[in-house]
């Protein structure tokens, strides 16, 4: 696992825990002018003005990390080498224990304006946060995750919030004996880039990993999803799906 240091914006790589130092993690829709991992991974001074410079999401969320008593924070844009097919995979198969296992998960919300509390909270429940795929394993896996608006104020938390998250999202604050068909259901109406992220952005929530096979399209990624869940699950409706996945009834 890749962090980035809260003080110098350099990164540095980290064996498996327990040797993994606390570490707070970003949660953010992504916008054009993202934080690209080669501008974080040299340490030369001209590119780390650049950074502070041209990076203020990174250098915000870096800020607040800091001033909570982290010295190190996970953000996905600027911590993962994209470039390399095979780090892309194994950091999305990780990717739902390493929001679990942060000390603080902070949602950044940049279409949710400054304003009162009534106001925040109503544009809260339109943001664009809640309609994505990637963020759905991001609002259920961290322990502790703190909901920030445009001008990174503190909305509130999902403990305090949690009676308005569950009208969002359909999702109950009590994930215990939930269903396979249950959780599969929250991904309904939200939307990735790629599309078969729609099937990978799960994987965590069903504790399964796979391979990525971007190209296969999301049919074909939901049935690999579909019978990964069944081989682990006694829960038959999931056998059932994967059977008539491999059937090919749907």
């Amino acid at each position: 696992m890749r962090l980035l240091n809260t003080t110098t914006l350099t990164l540095t790589t980290f064996p498996a825990s327990p040797s993994r130092p606390q570490y707070a993690i970003l949660s953010h829709t992504w916008g054009r002018d993202e934080a690209p991992f080669d501008v974080f991974a040299c340490k030369s001074t001209p590119l780390a003005r650049i950074r502070r410079r041209r990076y203020p999401k990174v250098v915000r969320a870096a800020a607040l990390a800091r001033a909570q008593g982290y010295g190190w924070i996970w953000i996905d844009t600027c911590c993962i080498d994209k470039s390399s097919s095979a780090e892309l995979s194994e950091a999305i198969n990780s990717m739902y224990g390493w929001y679990e296992g942060a000390g603080v998960c902070y949602a950044y919300l940049v279409d949710v304006p400054p304003s009162g509390q009534d106001v925040v909270l109503e544009a809260l429940v339109r943001s664009r946060w809640f309609t994505r795929g990637w963020t759905l394993q991001e609002l259920v896996a961290p322990p502790h995750l703190e909901f920030y608006d445009a001008g990174w104020n503190l909305v509130g938390t999902k403990a305090g919030l949690a009676d308005t998250l569950e009208g969002v999202t359909r999702i109950p604050a009590s994930l215990r004996l939930l269903s396979v068909a249950q959780r599969m259901a929250w991904v309904g109406g939200r939307e990735t880039t790629r599309a078969e992220d729609m099937a990978y952005c799960l994987m965590g929530l069903f504790g399964v990993h796979m391979p990525l096979l971007y190209g296969e399209g999301e049919e074909r990624a939901f049935r690999r999803l579909q019978g990964e869940i069944a081989r682990g699950t006694n829960d038959q409706i999931a056998v059932l799906l994967a059977v008539c996945a491999e059937a090919g009834v749907f």
